[in-house]
């Protein structure tokens, strides 16, 4: 396992994050990927037959895949050619935080915190819609808040867990194939009209990988629930008698641990683009969330991250010893 990579570079994301002016200068991996996944929806979806369209989404994967890890690979043996190891030890980590969004995640939420207090509704409506699909102007406070903790749960396993899981298991480019997957399935593998078909493989594929994610962060939220205000037993009950109703064979995982812990009813009937999705509620708690209730969310996301980091180094120390 790449333990001590994981580790490093999961230090370098919680440090530095992603800078801004290196974004504006170069763009970031994942809209590098974006860019290639663009082109070939482009060029490869067509009209035709089910079948057809489901093959060449297939192809279309298969490059999104293949050539990142390519490209990753080749990088890494000229690495191991040109520079002494802990040279290529450091940018592999440098690489590897580029893919993990615990810091960036974090202050996108904490942005619709800050938008609610300083600006009320119409601050938390306009930060909420940077980082949710559905419609804004629908929700009122609650509405507000539970979206943000909704894409917090959801977001710590797919941007944060998941990565790391597969950087752990198969170094660097286990970490590109992830984030090649799940930002194909986050551009075309939804069930609009022109992507039903063509994304399939990509849904598909985005379910299988992040299963163990999914499993594992409800797991972290559970643990840190006890030290952020929150209740292991009431989150425990939550995962095993809600996880499994939710739309999404992942999602309701993290999600449900969250309601369990904090109390509240997540997920539920929400509006997309003006079509009312029917979603099963996540917890028994209180519908009606406030803000003080993101702010809690955050702080038992903030202790999940320190509790899968405790585990990472224990884990190390375990291979080592």
């Amino acid at each position: 396992m790449f333990l001590s990579l994981t580790l490093c570079a999961l230090l370098i994301e919680a440090t530095f994050s992603y800078p801004d002016a290196i974004f504006r200068r170069i763009g970031h991996p994942v809209t590098w990927i974006g860019r290639l996944i663009t082109t070939l929806d482009y060029h490869l979806n067509r009209e035709g037959s089910v079948r057809k369209q489901r093959g060449r989404g297939l192809v279309a994967l298969g490059v999104i895949v293949i050539l990142p890890v390519g490209l990753t690979l080749a990088g890494q043996t000229l690495m191991r050619l040109c520079l002494p190891h802990w040279i290529q030890f450091a940018l592999e980590a440098l690489c590897a935080s580029t893919l993990i969004a615990q810091r960036s995640l974090f202050d996108h939420v904490n942005a619709v915190l800050k938008g609610l207090r300083e600006n009320g509704l119409a601050g938390g409506r306009l930060a909420v819609s940077r980082i949710v699909g559905r419609d804004p102007e629908t929700l009122e406070t609650a509405g507000v808040v539970r979206a943000a903790i909704e894409s917090l749960a959801e977001n710590f396993s797919d941007g944060v867990v998941a990565p790391l899981f597969w950087l752990t298991v198969f170094g660097l480019p286990g970490a590109v194939a992830y984030k090649a997957i799940n930002t194909a399935d986050s551009m075309i593998g939804h069930l609009s009209p022109r992507h039903r078909d063509f994304g399939r493989a990509a849904a598909l594929c985005d379910d299988c990988v992040n299963i163990p994610a999914s499993r594992l962060s409800a797991l972290w939220l559970c643990l840190a629930a006890p030290f952020a205000g929150g209740s292991l037993r009431r989150a425990i009950r939550t995962v095993r008698h809600d996880a499994g109703r939710h739309r999404s064979p992942n999602a309701g995982w993290p999600e449900a641990a969250m309601a369990g812990a904090l109390t509240l009813r997540l997920a539920g009937p929400r509006q997309y683009n003006g079509v009312l999705v029917a979603d099963s509620w996540m917890g028994n708690g209180r519908e009606e969330a406030e803000e003080q209730d993101l702010a809690r969310a955050l702080t038992l996301y903030r202790v999940a991250c320190l509790v899968q980091a405790v585990c990472l180094l224990i884990l190390l120390y375990g291979v080592n010893a």
